[in-house]
């Protein structure tokens, strides 16, 4: 029997448990119609693909993401080399897989050097705030450890969006390393793909709480999708029918930016060793890392594209190029995907370089980290060529996407945002507040040609952002109004593109007083253009600060910011179009010389008896090399019945101009051949008198006869300079629009500020 306060015990405990219960019955009963008040809402993701590479990771993501649209909401945003057309314009895949692009971002800076990658950076940059912005996603995916990458990372850090990076931790032994590693510092969650990728993201400080063990999401569809019937389908139609299974080579490799011209030179003797080894290959183009284009260069000396043995391709589809790989006899190169992804296939893989050091490999890949010779690359594909490997799964088991999905889900956005570091705290450092640049400081161009009157909106990195053209007045007068009026034009556009215009430039032909803005002397193509001031009318009419110089010094100044003659001291521009001008920069500043001609390269004289020059003298480079005298030549040759090709007759409908000539001569035309030698050697003359004279230490040719002069102007200055001056190099401007850019430069380079 229990006593009676037993008993009150006994009945308070039950009373308790009673309304624990009936507590629990009421949450659920609020739950059920009040759901609203406990939902969570949708997570907003944004992923940010960069190149081919990438989406590869991240497409897998994309298709789990956008699959629970009841869960989250997908934003993509595109930059990078998806966007350039000698890369494959490989947005056009993402499309193709029915996902919306919110933004393509134009980021990449040409030039495939260090500058370039620095200054893609500086430009995605001061583009992402605007779209980070507009779209305001509560998390950004980013990939890997590429340049744009860590813009993209820096961008929402600062920006105060949450970031997970995807394969972090790992190693590879490049400059890869530093950025991937800086990205994850700046990162507030991670997926990671392999335990030792995990143990050293941890030995950084990362919250292990915070990071995720996925595995690689390529190799979700990479292992469910390799078996395909239609694979030798596949591999005909990139390498031709006879090709067989296991008997043919994968071909991959990219510029290492911290030793660019030992890459290159890998590179070359990797191609000699495919060539020797005479079997049927498949060659990708490099990435845009600096370095690349040395490197297709180097390909197509070769004769790689044309070549019987090999196909080079710009991209393939991810879903072909994992049959590719997979029934290949051999992958050679430094790509990842040789040290991750083909592993998965047993593929046997040739390594070469440095580029991934450090990363977790299975028995398939062959080293040649020190190759150095093509003995050693050739006997490593005599080993490797035609054997299969185990399978490995170091990098993933085909489950990374749920996984990484039921991580999102427990992502709270109510948690703070400033990310925690696993080590004892420190005294906070103070951090000078951002402001988001809503300007981009932009200069105003004017090129006055023989033709056309054009201006331009060119901003800081020397992207022409908008560009307008009219056909240029005959008279003072109209070619005045004409330029206000583009002018002013150009001003409004720039408010509505958010350009600040910091002042204008102008390119003229003729002699030019810089110091004072006018026009002293025109060429015989612009009328009634002597003794012109353009810098009052323009700078009163705008509000704006004038700068005005000749068309060759424009061009020598646009190399010196934005081409070949960046960081160098003494260099020479020689403009080979309609006439032969130039420029020259020396101690890195512009020589005008005290009556304002100097630099009037075109009428350096290298016969006292040669033709007529416009100039009224004879004998003048202009007189032999120009756009004007090739057609003179081409002209004669066709009025006397002498431009012809294998006695074919070469009448011809059209007006003849020097393209003519130039195409007799390559045809085997021997007439086109001897004028086109001629007008050589003039041209490769006057340089070794400039060279002799300056002594420069690069000789930059722009213009439309640029690429054709080259190769024989520099073997002029081999068989015929001094000496001393022969080992100087002869380049071809990468510029498009030489006159507009520098005519920019005049007013966003500081130094040619102070100068004038």
């Amino acid at each position: 029997m229990c006593s009676s306060s037993e008993k009150q015990q006994i009945f308070c405990v039950v009373l308790c448990v009673f309304m624990l219960q009936y507590l629990n019955m009421w949450r659920a009963q609020v739950s059920m119609t009040c759901g609203w008040v406990f939902c969570k809402r949708k997570l907003r993701v944004c992923v940010a693909t960069c190149n081919r590479a990438d989406y590869s990771k991240l497409a897998p993501i994309m298709f789990g993401i956008k699959s629970h649209p009841d869960e989250f909401e997908l934003e993509v945003v595109v930059l990078g080399s998806h966007l350039i057309d000698d890369y494959g314009n490989t947005f056009r895949m993402i499309e193709q897989d029915d996902f919306d692009i919110g933004s393509k971002l134009h980021t990449i800076v040409r030039g495939e050097d260090e500058a370039a990658m620095v200054e893609s950076v500086g430009l995605a940059l001061v583009k992402l705030p605007d779209v980070l912005q507009r779209l305001c996603p509560d998390l950004l995916i980013v990939h890997g450890d590429r340049f744009d990458a860590l813009a993209l990372a820096t961008a929402a850090a600062l920006m105060n969006i949450r970031i997970l990076h995807l394969e972090g931790g790992e190693v590879s032994g490049t400059i890869d390393d530093s950025i991937r590693h800086a990205i994850s510092k700046l990162a507030h969650y991670h997926a990671c793909c392999t335990r030792r990728a995990e143990k050293y993201l941890i030995a950084m400080c990362e919250d292990h709480s915070r990071i995720l063990l996925a595995g690689c999401p390529s190799y979700d569809k990479l292992l469910s999708t390799h078996h395909r019937e239609d694979y030798m389908d596949i591999i005909k139609s990139w390498l031709g029918d006879k090709v067989q299974e296991h008997d043919y080579i994968v071909a991959l490799q990219h510029p290492v930016t911290t030793d660019i011209q030992h890459s290159i030179k890998i590179y070359g003797l990797m191609l000699d060793a495919l060539i020797c080894f005479n079997k049927k290959t498949l060659i990708l183009f490099p990435n845009i890392d600096a370095g690349s284009k040395e490197m297709v260069r180097a390909m197509r000396k070769k004769g790689i594209e044309q070549h019987p043995n090999f196909r080079a391709v710009k991209h393939i589809p991810f879903e072909q190029f994992i049959q590719l790989v997979c029934h290949a006899g051999c992958m050679i190169g430094n790509s990842s995907c040789g040290v991750r992804e083909a592993g998965a296939f047993g593929t046997p893989v040739i390594n070469l370089g440095t580029r991934q050091t450090g990363r977790e490999t299975g028995e398939n890949v062959l080293h040649v980290r020190d190759a150095d010779t093509y003995n050693k690359i050739y006997h490593a594909l005599e080993l490797q060529f035609g054997k299969r490997y185990p399978c490995s799964k170091i990098y993933g088991d085909g489950n990374a996407v749920p996984r990484i999905l039921k991580f999102l889900r427990t992502i709270n956005l109510d948690e703070p945002l400033q990310k925690t570091f696993c080590f004892p705290p420190v005294k906070d450092s103070i951090s000078q507040d951002i402001d988001h640049i809503l300007e981009t400081q932009s200069a105003l161009s004017v090129d006055l040609g023989g033709t056309n009157l054009r201006v331009a909106i060119v901003c800081m990195m020397g992207k022409i952002v908008k560009k307008y053209t009219q056909p240029n007045p005959k008279t003072f007068e109209a070619r005045m109004q004409l330029i206000l009026k583009m002018c002013s034009e150009a001003m409004l556009d720039a408010v509505r593109l958010n350009c600040r215009i910091l002042g204008v430039g102008v390119s003229t032909g003729g002699r030019v007083n810089a110091q004072e803005g006018v026009v002293l002397h025109s060429t015989q193509l612009i009328q009634e253009w002597s003794s012109v001031d353009l810098r009052t009318p323009i700078s009163d009419a705008l509000h704006l600060p004038v700068w005005v110089d000749n068309d060759g010094n424009c061009a020598a100044l646009a190399e010196r910011k934005f081409g070949h003659g960046r960081g160098v001291e003494n260099f020479v521009t020689v403009i080979t179009g309609t006439g032969i001008g130039g420029g020259i920069i020396h101690n890195s500043e512009l020589v005008h010389g005290s009556t304002f001609c100097a630099a009037e390269l075109g009428h350096i004289m290298v016969s006292l008896d040669g033709p007529e020059c416009s100039c009224g003298s004879r004998g003048c480079i202009e007189a032999y090399a120009s756009g004007q005298a090739l057609q003179r030549e081409a002209k004669r040759l066709h009025d006397e019945d002498l431009l012809k090709v294998e006695g074919r007759d070469m009448k011809l409908l059209e007006p003849v101009t020097a393209a003519h000539l130039i195409n007799a001569a390559k045809l085997g035309n021997s007439k086109a051949e001897a004028a086109l030698n001629k007008a050589s050697t003039a041209l490769g003359v006057g340089i070794i008198n400039i060279l002799h004279i300056v002594n420069p230490s690069l000789v930059i040719l722009s213009g439309v006869l640029a690429s054709y002069y080259q190769a024989p102007v520099q073997q002029v200055i081999t068989e015929r300079a001094l000496f001393s001056a022969q080992s100087i190099k002869v380049l071809t401007s990468d510029l498009e629009e030489p006159a507009l850019l520098g005519a920019a430069s005049l007013v966003l380079d500081y130094a040619t500020r102070r100068t004038y």
